[in-house]
């Protein structure tokens, strides 16, 4: 496990930089000219490089009568590219057997915060830079072709339509909307949204925020930092010649959070054989100031499967339901807390008393010492696997990339759950999570049942 053992600034003319050592190797930080923010990690170990470009432009930034153009911005990127200069046009094929033919693996996803794109490569020299200057065309030049986007919109509203059948996305989009109404979280993409998406629309979304000034890069791999440096240069060598200020993702909003909260509770009747039980309500930012108690109580509460309260209350005590289980998801904004759980639908009932009343006692009387011990003692021992491999590494470098955490934020881990005492959880948990603001939402439970 690398370890970040310090960390210094400086800075050249427009270029800022920062050095963080992490066992024999350093994480290096700085901005580029054109306001975007790196982060590299050198990896020698195996010769692979592995890049995310981390964008300010998730489905938060939706126009509400265009829901799911972040989305559909994304998934064009790679279906064209159009001429440029000496460069020519490229269609989908071409772009899949040029990825192919450098045996590059390229990813992507759309969240609510951000849009990501993911390249691994060979850190053979002509083999990444080939990569990376594809990437850029990519990311930079796409042509957003109106018969190919005819044709994933109809894939995107085949996807919709089914998901509304189901009665577990059913009751998540409920959720959802109930916790924030009146905040871009909520709102989601529809058949009725999608549909009317343009062209120009996503050209206009591309052009606003899929600029340099809004996008995190992350690299961990088998480089020198000069070599990385010549990499970011060649990733944006398709970009817009325009420079700007770096942004902040985690402190730029657009919208703002009621922080009390209206509870709504429903039912939805549908033919499914097992009751969806959700419930949750807007927790924690991803800066809150106490979010190792909050990860170590709800784990304790119920996140930490088997060994769980909800666990032994409404599996092992009652036979409720196979799994329960609660989460914190946070976000540039408070994200939500939620639990949930699948149960048969004659025994809805008893199961959302069963997990309500479990929560209302563990925000009363907090955890046990030995549960905290057990907490901690799981946590802390299960953290190397989570830097196992280069991707993992990357993956946790581009968070604390685009939310704007501490460089050291790896290194200090273990110790800050270590020092989580039994009342800060009790503090913490109680802080959050107000038992009245809890939206909840049951789809197909029992006959007139109403939570």
């Amino acid at each position: 496990m690398r370890r970040i053992l310090v960390f210094f600034m400086c800075a050249v003319g427009l270029i800022q930089s920062t050095t963080a050592q992490t066992g024999g190797a350093d994480i290096r930080q700085w901005t580029t000219a054109m306001g975007t923010r790196v982060l590299f990690l050198a990896a020698n170990e195996i010769p692979m490089v592995d890049l995310s470009v981390d964008i300010d432009a998730g489905s938060r930034w939706d126009p509400r009568d265009r829901s799911g153009i972040a989305s559909m911005t994304a998934a064009m990127l790679s279906k064209g590219i159009r001429a440029s200069g000496a460069m020519p046009a490229m269609g989908e094929t071409q772009i899949s057997e040029a990825l192919a033919e450098l045996a590059v693996q390229r990813g992507g996803a759309v969240t609510l915060d951000r849009a990501s794109i993911t390249l691994r490569s060979l850190s053979d020299q002509d083999v990444r830079e080939r990569a990376v200057r594809l990437l850029s065309r990519i990311m930079f030049e796409p042509a957003f072709d109106r018969e190919i986007l005819q044709r994933e919109k109809q894939r995107m509203v085949a996807g919709l339509r089914e998901s509304m059948t189901q009665p577990q996305s059913i009751a998540t989009k409920a959720l959802w909307r109930a916790m924030y109404a009146a905040h871009p979280y909520g709102q989601q993409a529809t058949p009725e949204s999608v549909d009317p998406i343009t062209a120009d629309d996503l050209s206009q979304f591309h052009q606003r925020y899929w600029v340099p000034s809004r996008m995190r890069v992350t690299i961990v791999g088998a480089l020198t930092e000069a070599q990385a440096r010549a990499l970011v240069d060649q990733l944006f060598a398709a970009a817009p010649a325009v420079n700007g200020p770096s942004l902040s993702p985690a402190r730029v909003h657009p919208g703002s959070l009621e922080t009390s909260p209206k509870a709504m509770r429903q039912a939805i009747a549908h033919p499914a054989s097992q009751s969806h039980i959700w419930m949750g309500l807007p927790g924690i930012a991803r800066d809150d100031p106490e979010f190792f108690a909050l990860t170590v109580g709800n784990y304790i509460l119920g996140g930490g499967g088997f060994v769980s309260r909800l666990t032994e209350e409404i599996r092992e005590k009652r036979g409720l339901s196979y799994s329960v289980f609660s989460a914190f998801q946070p976000l540039a904004q408070p994200g939500p807390f939620m639990m949930s759980l699948q149960t048969q639908r004659a025994k809805a009932p008893e199961a959302l008393e069963v997990m309500e009343q479990t929560l209302r006692k563990f925000l009363q009387d907090g955890p046990t010492e030995k549960e905290l011990r057990a907490a901690k003692q799981n946590l802390i021992g299960g953290f190397a696997l989570r830097l196992d491999t280069n991707r993992k590494l990357l993956d946790n470098l581009a968070q604390i990339n685009f939310y704007d955490m501490p460089l050291d934020y790896l290194q200090t881990w273990t110790a800050k759950v270590d020092r989580v005492t039994t009342a800060d959880i009790r503090r913490a948990m109680n802080r959050v999570i107000k038992p009245e603001h809890l939206s909840v939402v049951v789809v197909a439970g029992p006959e007139g049942f109403q939570p």
